[in-house]
């Protein structure tokens, strides 16, 4: 066990959390907790203690509890921010971007352009269809309100952090991108530039291990299905043992 990812999940109808642990190495489920953040991990780090299973490297997302509880319990592990939970934050700001412009403008036209471009603006570029005239109403959009345009430009521009070709190019990129976002005079892309640099070494330790919580979606997905599958059935230990047999593959912390 080298590798793990760590993510939360909800289901149900109340909104229930569990807490997921997947050996990335073997795409088992090692661990399931009840609830999230920091209390739900508690019982996986005295099983790890007793495993004496050595963790190299964990995939996470930026939540300071979880840096916290693995910074304490792995000191000797590289965490490793999960890169599509770094650009869906970005997206998250850039939605509230969106809306804050939205309120604010005073010409009933942009007003309408913003409203349609609130999907727009999260798609990937090459996923816009022309056969929706999505490019085109996004291009108007962003022609009319430049926060909006380096906001949108910007994000793209944080997307390529992934795909250099080492660690010393991510890092001259990622350096470059907090530059231009500080210098950009808009705030969320200021503040963003200021979680970047703080979180600036998990980032680029994707170049040193390359890990995500990517697999963790599939596996998350799949709890869902059993949720509903066993919706109003009340035996949590054999909900729980449903999930760890997600997996053919045996998993090595057995606690």
């Amino acid at each position: 066990l080298k590798r793990i990812a760590i993510d939360e999940i909800s289901i149900g109808r109340g909104h229930r959390y569990l807490t997921v642990v997947l050996d990335l190495n073997s795409g088992a489920v090692v661990f399931v907790g009840e609830g999230k953040g920091a209390d739900a991990l508690k019982p996986f780090w005295r099983r790890l203690k007793s495993s004496r299973a050595r963790i190299e490297a964990v995939a996470m997302d930026m939540s300071q509890a979880y840096i916290t509880a693995v910074s304490t319990n792995l000191p000797r592990a590289t965490i490793v921010f999960d890169h599509f939970h770094v650009v869906k934050l970005f997206n998250e700001k850039l939605t509230e971007l969106r809306r804050d412009l939205y309120r604010e403008a005073t010409d009933l036209a942009e007003k309408q352009v913003l409203k349609g471009t609130r999907w727009l603006l999260l798609k990937n570029p090459e996923n816009l269809r022309d056969d929706r005239n999505e490019r085109a109403r996004l291009e108007e959009a962003l022609s009319m309100n430049k926060p909006l345009a380096a906001a949108y430009y910007m994000k793209e521009d944080l997307r390529l952090l992934w795909s250099l070709s080492d660690k010393a190019a991510a890092e001259t990129h990622l350096q470059d991108w907090i530059a231009r976002a500080e210098a950009s005079g808009i705030r969320m892309l200021k503040d963003f530039a200021k979680t970047l640099r703080t979180h600036r070494r998990g980032i680029l330790a994707y170049y040193e291990h390359r890990i995500s919580t990517g697999p963790l979606e599939g596996t998350n997905n799949k709890i869902k299905t059993l949720q509903r599958q066993a919706y109003g059935f009340r035996d949590q230990t054999f909900f729980m043992l449903r999930i760890y047999a997600l997996h053919s593959t045996k998993y090595e912390l057995v606690g």
